[in-house]
């Protein structure tokens, strides 16, 4: 099956789905990037644009490089556009049941050896893969944020996955150039079972007035050597995502430590989601972010 994979279909060309899309044509696959409404897929596109022309500015890449990606990725206004696909990968937002109606609208348009993956970072793939028609060759393919400068892919099988479909995807990821690590079916998987509640916890520390948005995120940057943040990073993740995760993990294992902070809560209920809503912990309505808190 790995032999046979030469073409891509992206369902959602959100923040994740341009990425995968734009790191799938680079390695030379064929690409249909597919959304709810056109706008959205013409706007990824132009998002995939923009990244490969900064890439070719930085030398990542040549012109010719560029030219021959965008040259690979095409709009699928309909999901009917997927049916020749070799591997769809779901990157719709990270609700359980919007991934389900996701899978059942597109199983009956693919061929029946198509493998299908999705992208979610916390969802159980054997509950997702029951609501296909093809959970043998149903695989979790996660990727980091962003796609192309993340190194990590996660591959996560579910119960029913078949060991040739785990080869596909291994064989895909290692086309990309990406370092495949191997998670067991578990809440969170192992990057945001780790990262989640480390970035609940600085949420938890600003809720109880230990430091300001500012003294924590310094504190980390400079203490801990992270590159960023965790309240920066929780607004370029989306505090929506942050929340949907840290609900997962403590439904999911049915532990007190996973409790999402009432302050995360509070910020998604206002429409407070960081970066893409220009407000979170942070306000970047301005020349420079300002906390917000």
């Amino acid at each position: 099956m790995s032999n046979a994979i030469s073409t891509i279909g992206v369902i959602g060309a959100g923040q994740m789905g341009n990425g995968i899309a734009h790191v799938s044509a680079l390695a030379g696959y064929d690409v249909f990037i597919h959304d709810v409404a056109e706008e959205r897929v013409i706007k990824g596109l132009a998002t995939i644009d923009g990244t490969l022309s900064r890439q070719v500015h930085s030398g990542r890449i040549t012109e010719d490089d560029r030219k021959a990606a965008m040259a690979r990725v095409r709009p699928a206004i309909a999901v009917d556009a997927l049916g020749d696909c070799d591997l769809v990968i779901e990157a719709a937002t990270e609700n359980e049941q919007v991934k389900r109606k996701i899978f059942a609208s597109v199983c009956p348009v693919l061929r029946p050896d198509a493998m299908l993956a999705t992208n979610t970072s916390s969802i159980s793939i054997t509950r997702l893969a029951s609501a296909s028609d093809r959970p043998e060759r149903f695989i979790g393919i996660h990727f980091m944020n962003p796609v192309p400068v993340m190194q990590l892919v996660e591959l996560i099988r579910g119960i029913a996955t078949g060991d040739e479909t785990f080869e596909a995807a291994k064989a895909y990821v290692a086309k990309l150039g990406k370092t495949v690590a191997v998670a067991e079916d578990f809440p969170g998987f192992m990057v945001n079972r780790i990262l989640l509640p480390m970035i609940n916890e600085a949420i938890y520390v600003l809720y109880e007035g230990v430091g300001s948005v500012e003294a924590i995120d310094t504190a980390m940057r400079l203490g801990a050597n992270h590159p960023m943040g965790p309240l920066q990073l929780a607004d370029f993740i989306g505090l929506d995502t942050c929340l949907s995760i840290m609900q997962v993990l403590y439904e999911g294992l049915a532990d007190s430590k996973y409790r999402p902070c009432p302050l995360l809560v509070k910020y998604v209920e206002a429409g407070w989601l960081g970066r893409k809503t220009n407000r979170g912990f942070y306000d970047y309505r301005g020349e420079h972010p300002v906390p917000t808190r």
